[in-house]
């Protein structure tokens, strides 16, 4: 099919249709002007003749005439003298004179004879000046044999026939076989003109058929011409004209930011090759401007996360000094109260009221406790920023914070699990590490149900570390995700969380230049946190 051929083929496909639509009407036409031009010069070269055989037919004509003029006037004197009486006294002349009358007809016979010998040369000569073609006007043949049968009978005429004695006896026979002879020249030279004249009328009858048949080949070759021009313009319309205009509208729609869009051409030639480009082309696009919507949207989060994380700083460290005090006198005085407890209740300590006061003394100081730990760890968030680093080992590093885990009390129907490598080093804070790593672990810790499990991987890839902690916990949705690492957030197990663990691990692992993705099939599925930071130099090379 010519849709999975080149242009190259295709516009030589319809320069070959308009090639052979020309050629056809050009060999129409110059068909029509040949025959014409051959007719023409046929008939050109045949009407010369007919002059010369009319003249043939008018000089036999004259020899008739003056041949019977001759014979009358030969017969006349015969009579004259037979009837005429000559007197007694008179001798009858043995040999009367030449009549002037008769030498002047048979001069005159003589010369018409000899004109027609002389026309008939100029007919002979202008017959064979025909190119003896094969049409029927052209054909010859026929004035030829009638040319032979003059010949003989002229040959005949001559055999001496045209002394003066044998013009002038009138008596004998040969005068008859004469006049025979004259009678047979006048019907040869009327078949002459006669030939051309019927083959004149057959050659209307033919160019009457041939002019029906060129209109019939006149409109064949019209309509094959109309069909042949309708195919090579179909042909360049779904070839060439239907594809630049779908080309031209797919880059329209791709200006006007419509990536989405596909151009099907169903072709293997340059266009269908364009048209493939042009859709990988807006694939890529629309791939590029999505990871860009992307980041860009990661991005915002990423800043509106700082500007929040920077604000709740800045308000940590002011309710933090504003509040601890009060906590303290709080939590002092609740364990003031609970040691004077048993002397304020005298003889009677079981009185139940006592143990009621008691709990709530027992709340207070928790509460208060617990209190003054949100107000450390604010302060703890509020003083975050450059601090010592040093080369540290990883691995070592979260086996030690495993290990203190593993022995709390809430969490011995839960297990912990270090997997098993190299060493990994990276210049980071030691301390604010191990809080990171022990918000990661507690967190998936508390999100199990009892015999889940906790694993623990360090690695590195290519030149960064990575911490990765993984629960077959609760899972989180994608909301969760979204809103994971913000301040005051918190989807704890029983409310108890404050919201603030992840938000300082997040601000830890950015302000050590790494990044931590939190990553969850959905809820009931498990979690995993990744914390990927930059090694060491010397670390890399050691395990290259």
């Amino acid at each position: 099919m010519l849709t999975n051929q080149s242009i190259r083929v295709k516009l030589r496909v319809g320069v070959a249709l308009l090639a052979i639509s020309t050629v056809a009407l050009f060999s129409a036409a110059m068909y029509g002007l040949y025959a014409y031009r051959g007719l023409v010069k046929s008939l050109a070269e045949r009407s010369t003749e007919l002059p010369l055989a009319n003249e043939l037919s008018q000089h036999v004509a004259n020899l008739r005439v003056k041949l019977g003029q001759a014979r009358e006037r030969s017969l006349l004197r015969s009579r004259l003298s037979h009837d005429y009486h000559y007197p007694d006294d008179e001798a009858r002349p043995e040999h009367e004179g030449p009549d002037p009358l008769e030498a002047v007809l048979r001069g005159e016979f003589h010369y018409e004879f000899e004109s027609f010998k002389h026309t008939l040369s100029a007919y002979r000569e202008r017959l064979d000046q025909n190119d003896g073609g094969s049409d029927r006007i052209g054909d010859d043949r026929q004035e030829r044999q009638t040319l032979a049968q003059i010949d003989a009978t002229l040959k005949r005429i001559g055999a001496g026939r045209l002394d003066d004695t044998f013009f002038l006896d009138n008596g004998s026979g040969e005068t008859d076989a004469l006049q025979q002879e004259i009678e047979e020249l006048r019907e040869l030279a009327t078949q002459l003109p006669g030939h051309l004249h019927t083959r004149l009328g057959e050659l209307r009858d033919q160019v009457r058929s041939q002019y029906h048949g060129a209109i019939t080949l006149s409109w064949v070759t019209f309509v094959m011409v109309l069909g042949l021009l309708a195919l090579a313009v179909q042909m360049f319309r779904r070839t060439i004209a239907r594809p630049l205009r779908l080309l031209a509208e797919g880059a329209r729609k791709v200006a006007a930011d419509d990536f989405g869009h596909r151009i099907d051409l169903r072709s293997q030639d340059e266009m269908g090759e364009l048209a493939e480009a042009m859709n990988a082309m807006m694939a890529h696009f629309q791939q590029t401007r999505d990871e860009l919507d992307q980041q860009v949207k990661a991005r915002t989060r990423e800043v509106v996360r700082s500007e929040q994380l920077a604000s709740v700083g800045f308000l940590a460290a002011g309710v933090a000094h504003e509040i601890n005090n009060p906590l303290a006198s709080i939590a002092m005085c609740s364990e003031s109260l609970e040691g004077r407890l048993g002397a304020l209740a005298g003889d009677n300590p079981s009185d139940p009221e006592w143990a009621i006061v008691r709990r709530y003394l027992e709340m207070i100081s928790k509460e208060s406790f617990r209190c003054k730990e949100i107000t450390e760890r604010l302060l703890d968030y509020s003083r975050m920023g450059d601090s010592e680093r040093r080369p540290t080992d990883l691995r070592e590093l979260t086996a030690g914070v495993i290990d203190m885990v593993s022995h709390l009390g809430k969490y011995r129907d839960k297990s912990v699990e270090l997997t098993p490598g190299p060493s990994v080093v990276a210049e980071v804070n030691g301390q604010e590490l191990k809080q990171v790593v022990l918000n990661l672990v507690t967190n998936g810790l508390d999100s199990l149900n009892a015999g889940g499990r906790v694993t623990v991987q360090v690695s590195r890839h290519g030149s960064n570390a990575l911490v990765a902690v993984t629960d077959n916990g609760c899972g989180m949705t994608d909301e969760v995700k979204q809103h994971l690492f913000e301040p005051f957030f918190t989807r704890s197990r029983g409310n108890q969380g404050t919201g603030l663990g992840l938000s300082i691990t997040y601000r830890i692992v950015q302000e050590h230049g790494g990044e931590i993705v939190a990553d969850s099939a959905g809820p009931g599925r498990g979690s995993q946190f990744t914390v990927t930071l930059p090694a060491t130099v010397g670390a890399i090379a050691s395990a290259a």
